[in-house]
């Protein structure tokens, strides 16, 4: 064989090549999945009132999770975004979720 067909040869077995990655997409598309590894959580802009269970209020961040529709507070005990204590002794303070209720997203599509 001379060297010119050789290198023709080649050529289309890589122009076969490369169309083939480009048509792989289309011959098998890869799966769509919906649950993705994105948050599910929204964070509420700003700071809240809160109403706790046992009658008090107090200001903080709201969350909701977007999957189940449950909706928390987080008390930052003041107008911060985060929680925050002068008299905390150097920790930094921890603001533990209270229950505020539920949207029930499952009836969205009813």
């Amino acid at each position: 064989m001379d060297s010119s067909r050789i290198r023709t040869i080649l050529l289309s077995v890589i122009a076969a090549a490369l169309t083939l990655i480009a048509l792989r997409p289309y011959m098998q598309p890869s799966p769509v999945r919906a649950d993705s590894t994105a948050s599910s959580w929204f964070v509420e802009p700003g700071v809240q009132m809160i109403y706790l269970p046992d009658g008090g209020q107090v200001l903080g961040k709201v969350v909701i999770d977007m999957r189940s529709g449950n909706i928390w507070g987080f008390p930052t005990y003041g107008g911060g975004s985060y929680p925050a204590s002068i008299s905390m002794g150097g920790k930094a303070p921890v603001s533990h979720p209270v229950p505020l209720g539920r949207f029930a997203v499952e009836d969205l599509g009813k």
